[in-house]
């Protein structure tokens, strides 16, 4: 992105752009248990509907420990774990991306590159940052049905940080394709402000879609000089994807544990 592009051009990529494609993965959570498959007598599989039932209060094996209902939700969770594993496909988190330290805390993400005249620190959180790429069209008779892909595309800030002073922008993963003509865009810019210490409440931010069009596009660049380009964008969902799937699974376990009364 190396020459300048007009407002009118820019509002048009914020209405329309496409988003990255790499770190794919199949949307199972809340379709893979709609179907399942036994096996016939001649030895095919075949995929049918499950059915709903009424849960019955007491277990079968004797435990008196938990319900029928917990017994049935670990047995669940413990295919959905599998199922999930698969997809994953040993997918994880790097240490570093593009020259930025990854550090993770819990569902927060934080890349740090130093240099001796500034800081540059992008921060962002995977809860709720999934979604469909594609509306999945399942076909039942199927073996193998189409369940589409997954992606995170959490909203990010980045502070370039100098001394006591930080320039502050928000960030956002445009949606849908770019017409022709358009810039191929990832990401824009939501907001911005710069500040002296802690930020609080008082700071004033303007909006992305209010800048001038012109100034608007030298941020751009200046963020992809500090190493926040389109493709590093790109990059960042792949591993927002890879971290929001391992605390998917991670979850789904501390669920099966405390359902059958794990500590």
């Amino acid at each position: 992105m190396n020459s300048l592009r007009t407002a009118t051009m820019r509002f048009a990529a914020l209405a329309s752009s496409s988003a990255g494609s790499l770190g794919k993965r199949d949307f199972t959570r809340s379709l893979w248990h709609m179907t399942k498959k036994p096996v016939t007598a001649g030895g095919s599989d075949h995929v049918t509907v499950l059915n709903l039932h009424k849960p019955s209060i007491n277990c079968t094996c004797g435990c008196n420990v938990h319900t029928k209902c917990e017994k049935e939700l670990v047995e669940f969770l413990t295919e959905e774990i599998v199922a999930e594993r698969k997809v994953q496909k040993g997918k994880t988190v790097p240490s570093t991306l593009d020259g930025f330290a990854v550090k993770l805390t819990g569902a927060d993400v934080e890349l740090t590159k130093q240099t001796d005249k500034e800081k540059v620190v992008v921060s962002f959180n995977v809860n709720h940052t999934v979604d469909s790429e594609e509306e999945p069209e399942i076909n039942p008779n199927a073996d193998k049905p189409d369940l589409g892909e997954m992606r995170s595309k959490p909203q990010f800030e980045v502070d370039i940080i100098k001394g006591n002073s930080t320039l502050s922008f928000t960030c956002s993963f445009l949606q849908g394709e770019a017409q022709e003509g358009e810039y191929n865009d990832v990401f824009s810019i939501d907001e911005m402000a710069i500040f002296e210490g802690e930020w609080n409440d008082k700071v004033y931010a303007v909006a992305g879609d209010v800048l001038d069009g012109y100034l608007y596009d030298l941020l751009i660049n200046l963020l992809e000089e500090k190493g926040i380009s389109q493709e590093f964008a790109e990059k960042l969902s792949d591993l927002a994807t890879a971290h929001e799937h391992t605390s998917y699974i991670g979850l789904l376990e501390k669920l099966s544990k405390f359902t059958a009364g794990g500590k």
